[in-house]
């Protein structure tokens, strides 16, 4: 493209149409530049925003799972035919399932903080406490047959088995009614 009107000899024309020549070549770069920073931007937000939605599938699918376990472990404790019991080291209630509520003639959140002693027959009392020093003591399973009581006249005999867990320092019991098989 020679310009006809254009002098090449003259160094201050030559230089004005260098610089106005840069200076187009520097907007179509900076746009250009521009156009790759926009693309290359929008590139990174959609791989986040990806990621993140297998994130949020992933997290999803875990409380799912999460879910069913709570079911079924709600389901196994709360509903099993044996009571149980989780005890301090005082032998105060920490949790109990429906069924050692109902042995226990009380509603199950009445139950928590109260002492599960105060429920056995005074001649199992000995017994009890021997088997809870020694289940503290031996940290394995230990086991007794005592006598509940309710209101100071409904006795009835129960096998029990009880561990205590390591971290928490709790007792975890098994409480199995054999009143029917004592009888026997």
């Amino acid at each position: 493209m020679i310009n006809e009107d254009f002098d090449f000899t003259d160094a201050e024309m030559l230089r004005k149409k260098a610089e106005k020549m840069l200076e187009e070549k520097e907007k179509k770069e900076a746009k250009d530049l521009e156009d790759f920073n926009t693309n290359k931007l929008l590139h990174e937000l959609q791989v986040h925003q990806i990621e993140l939605e297998l994130q949020n599938e992933e997290l999803r699918q875990a409380y799912e799972t999460a879910e069913k376990a709570l079911k079924k472990y709600t389901v196994l404790f709360d509903l099993a035919p044996v009571g149980y019991f989780t005890l301090d080291k005082e032998g105060t209630i920490c949790d109990l399932n429906f069924t050692g509520a109902d042995m226990l003639k009380e509603r199950r959140f009445s139950l928590i903080d109260s002492n599960f002693k105060i429920f056995i027959a005074e001649e199992s009392k000995l017994v009890f406490d021997e088997f809870f020093t020694k289940a503290y003591a031996s940290n394995a399973k230990e086991t007794c047959e005592i006598l509940l009581e309710h209101d100071n006249k409904t006795t009835y005999k129960v096998f029990m088995e009880g561990v205590v867990t390591e971290d928490e320092q709790k007792c975890l019991l098994s409480v199995v009614d054999i009143t029917k098989f004592a009888n026997e």
